[in-house]
């Protein structure tokens, strides 16, 4: 895939999803970012890479709601147009944002070992007060969709690695959210499997208009979004969008 150089801030300018506006971020005496300005486009995939300690995964946690900067300013603008200011909310507030609009998919899947695969997709829902009765059934029809029907009833650890991280995409999926985070989906996986894994989360994502923020070590990866920006030392160094 070609790809051509591009401001931090290209892709999603007319129709952002997310901006975030001079983050910073301090662990001790290390800088995790240092005045970081990133506008997510509605619809888009963007990776966001870099080497151990660049501040990759930093960003996205604070991006997510997962971690307060301590300066700078995250609004999500919701599908209705209303913006927030992520890091203006409590604690509550972020973790009803994080069940209800967001949706996460993380290297270990984090997935319950004592729930059936269609349970843990169907939890996502429960939590949110839908109802056993009706989550069961929506929660089977992410996983067939996602090559798992059949399976609905193992337990994860009856599924191979890449089976489990399609359960961990179905439970990111279920809710609707409107922005899905995935940190080092694949980093676990073969390359065989990793690229699975990728089709099923661009295309789970792709084909609702929902729009994907992954961290990634794996240049392959990358390459299948949209954009990529790259890190280094808490800040952006480089930043391509897809040709």
């Amino acid at each position: 895939m070609t790809r051509t150089t591009a401001p931090a801030e290209a892709g999603g300018m007319n129709d952002p999803i997310l901006h975030a506006h001079s983050l910073t971020k301090t662990y001790g005496s290390t800088h995790a970012l240092a005045g970081v300005d990133v506008v997510v486009g509605r619809g888009e995939s963007l990776a966001i890479m870099g080497a151990s300690g660049s501040g990759k995964t930093t960003l996205l946690h604070v991006l997510a709601g997962i971690v307060s900067p301590d300066a700078g300013t995250v609004v999500f603008r919701s599908a209705a147009g209303v913006d927030l200011d992520v890091t203006a909310q409590s604690e509550s507030s972020r973790s009803r944002l994080r069940r209800e609009g967001f949706g996460f998919v993380f290297q270990q899947g984090l997935l319950i070992p004592e729930l059936t695969a269609v349970e843990n997709v169907a939890l996502a829902l429960m939590v949110n007060g839908v109802s056993r009765r009706e989550a069961i059934p929506r929660a089977a029809g992410w996983l067939q969709s996602l090559g798992l029907a059949g399976m609905e009833e193992r337990r994860i650890g009856e599924l191979s690695g890449g089976q489990a991280q399609r359960v961990a995409i179905a439970r990111a999926q279920v809710t609707g959210a409107e922005l899905v985070f995935a940190d080092e989906p694949t980093g676990a996986l073969d390359s065989h499997t990793s690229a699975d894994v990728m089709d099923a989360l661009l295309w789970s994502t792709g084909s609702q208009g929902r729009t994907l923020v992954l961290v990634t070590h794996d240049l392959q990866v990358a390459a299948r979004c949209s954009r990529t920006l790259s890190m280094r030392d808490g800040v952006i160094v480089d930043a391509e969008v897809a040709a």
